[in-house]
């Protein structure tokens, strides 16, 4: 038998053809394998994935590796140098299921289409440093960004808003946000969701009261401090709207609480002494500003108030308030409130074990 290399040259050419065939069945198998082969998650069906601001792909990398997201780390960096764009992963909160491969993963990173949407529900009284928290603990926002976006004057003005700050106008509901979403369009969504609110008939309504928007929403600001159950909101604004009529300092604890240092907790005698205008235990009228971010219901209470003569009124530890309509009547109230918190504490503590 001659050599192959002296076999007849159609016999060595087809073998040279069954070695390049094979080897491009390797390669396209490789490139597959590289590109389509799917990454699984032994632990879980489902990997949630972060991406922040400033962080390098390089980061990232070592992030999918660290969850177990990608098998290969090379592979995955391979796939990212064919399609490009590595710089432009996009920022958000993913889920990623197993057998994703990494073509899919890259492409999705890169153009943020499967960012999800973080569903924030924000409770009505909420003052804007607690809102800013919230933020910071579902979404990653800067609550020192969102703060000082807050108390800038100008940004208020760029929203329409006449007032100072953004306290106030932040409407407490549920937002559908973005990890890591900027701050100034985080508030951009909260204030225009309370414009679309407070309409042209609400706007009326104030101006027949004698206010502006912005003493609207003080006033609502103090009742919804104030009120616990839905069904009391109109009573309670009533009770503010007698007080303001006839002249009387409006004593609202949620005043306080709003100036504390410390707070929020239990107000003191000593807190009531305090020289602050938005103390309404020592001067009459409403406050500067509004003191938390009031919700729907206290807005429409405070515009629709109740009508009745109750002038005081006093929580009665069940969540609700007593209303009187002289002070003697309230003293009544208080003393039993007094004796109620007494009885309840003596309680708590439990039988004397001596």
């Amino acid at each position: 038998m001659l050599p192959s290399s002296l076999a007849p040259p159609r016999k060595r050419w087809r073998w040279l053809l069954a070695v390049a065939l094979a080897l491009v069945v390797i390669a396209v198998l490789a490139a597959y394998l590289v590109f389509f082969g799917s990454n699984s998650f032994p632990e879980s069906p489902t990997e949630v994935f972060f991406v922040s601001r400033g962080q390098s792909f390089h980061t990232i990398v070592d992030s999918l590796e660290r969850q177990g997201i990608i098998r290969n780390r090379t592979m995955f960096e391979i796939v990212a140098r064919v399609y490009g764009g590595a710089e432009r992963i996009q920022v958000g909160k993913y889920g990623f299921e197993s057998g994703i491969s990494n073509a899919d993963l890259f492409l999705t990173l890169r153009s943020g289409r499967g960012n999800q949407l973080i569903v924030v529900t924000i409770p009505e009284g909420y003052r804007a440093r607690a809102q800013a928290r919230l933020f910071a603990r579902t979404v990653d926002a800067d609550t020192a960004r969102y703060m000082r976006l807050v108390r800038d004057s100008a940004f208020a003005r760029e929203l329409g808003l006449e007032s100072g700050t953004l306290e106030g106008y932040l409407l407490p509901d549920s937002y559908g946000l973005y990890w890591e979403q900027d701050e100034k369009d985080i508030l951009r969504r909260q204030v225009s969701l309370f414009k679309t609110f407070f309409t042209d008939t609400l706007v009326i309504r104030a101006k027949e009261l004698g206010w502006t928007v912005h003493q609207a929403v003080t006033f609502a600001s103090i009742v919804e401090g104030e009120a616990v159950l839905d069904e009391e909101r109109p009573v309670i604004a009533g009770v503010y709207h007698n007080r303001l009529r006839l002249g009387m300092r409006l004593e609202a604890d949620p005043t306080i609480q709003y100036i504390l240092p410390d707070g929020p907790r239990r107000v003191l005698y000593a807190d009531l002494r305090m020289d602050n205008p938005y103390n309404t235990y020592r001067y009459t009228g409403l406050p500067p500003g509004p003191v938390n971010n009031p919700g729907r219901s206290s807005i429409l209470a405070s515009l629709y108030p109740s009508a009745h003569g109750y002038l005081f009124f006093v929580a009665n530890g069940k969540g609700g308030h007593w209303f009187s309509r002289n002070y003697s009547e309230h003293q009544q109230f208080v003393r039993k409130y007094r004796r109620e918190r007494a009885r309840r504490w003596e309680q708590a503590k439990g039988p004397n074990p001596g």
